[in-house]
């Protein structure tokens, strides 16, 4: 007669069986992320939490400091000056972001669907302006803005003389003329997105539209756009914060000119703390353009998020 065996019992199984799901890894994958968040913290949270601190007080860089609390966040909402920095850099938001979006949208929709020949030395061409330092940019431009540059010696050119000005010292044109720049930087950046994601489209699709009757411009807004809503959120959250924080284009375009025309608050930041020496001041700018900056960029990730879905 036989007899039914029964396996072992094996304790370590056993007591793994009995250990809670959620605490089986216990503080390990704290353990790994530990080395990049001292990382995180030494260069970004602590510098963040300082300039916090600083904007409290009313300190000149040399002296004592004098303990204001929200002083300095107060006198913010009272300076024209300030507001007007605020409201260039929305305007600067439409050149660096808005702008160079629907140009890139419209030029990798081209490239996409033309076949273009020789299509990385494009790419390559198109992203030349992230590469090169933005210093040498704006000292490039000014001197194609400069009243003898190649802006105005064309438009004289053309028999266009009445079109010429000083572009970077004219108080009308001078914000559009450093937006532009921002435009031509940014494109190259957007395009070259755009493109990786209209290389993940299937050509089925286009393929069936074409047999439906759709145009060009029916395959734009049916199938190109909604497949790289991702990569418009992505482009938009990156040039939205360059946008935003953008300094050195300023500093050596205008310096702020004329007047405070041009003035951002990246740029108030330098000149309250360095020429003024006004360091709280210049803190609590910063911090309100940081928060700024967290603001809008989560409501374009939540925008696209939910667009996406």
């Amino acid at each position: 007669m036989l007899t039914s065996l029964k396996p072992a019992s094996d304790p370590v199984r056993q007591t793994a069986a009995r250990r809670p799901r959620g605490r089986r890894h216990g503080a390990t994958p704290y353990h790994f992320i530990l080395p990049a968040f001292l990382i995180y913290a030494a260069f970004l949270l602590y510098p963040l939490g300082r300039a916090v601190h600083l904007s409290l007080f009313e300190w000149d860089g040399l002296s004592l400091a004098t303990f204001v609390g929200l002083d300095n966040y107060v006198s913010l909402l009272s300076d024209e000056r300030l507001k007007g920095a605020f409201g260039h850099a929305l305007v600067f938001v439409f050149f660096f972001a808005v702008l160079p979006v629907g140009i890139g949208l419209v030029l990798a929709a081209v490239l996409t669907r033309a076949r273009v020949r020789g299509l990385p030395m494009f790419r390559t061409i198109v992203f030349l302006p992230q590469v090169i330092a933005m210093v040498v940019v704006a000292v490039a431009w000014r001197q194609i803005y400069a009243p003898d540059g190649v802006l105005n010696r064309t438009l004289r050119w053309a028999g266009l003389d009445s079109l010429t000005r000083a572009w970077l010292g004219d108080y009308t044109f001078s914000l559009p003329a450093v937006g532009l720049i921002g435009t031509w930087v940014t494109t190259g950046l957007v395009t070259v997105l755009l493109l990786a994601g209209m290389a993940k489209i299937p050509s089925e699709q286009f393929e069936s539209a074409r047999l439906d009757g759709a145009g060009a411009m029916r395959e734009f807004f049916a199938i190109i756009v909604p497949a790289v809503r991702a990569e418009v959120t992505v482009a938009l959250t990156l040039t939205i914060v360059v946008s935003l924080k953008t300094f050195d284009l300023v500093y050596v375009t205008t310096s702020g000119g004329p007047g405070s025309s041009t003035t951002v608050p990246s740029y108030e930041v330098y000149r309250r703390a360095f020429e003024l020496g006004e360091v709280g001041s210049a803190a609590a700018v910063g911090v309100a353009l940081t928060v700024l900056i967290f603001v809008i960029s989560f409501l374009v990730n939540r925008i696209g998020d939910r667009i996406s879905s």
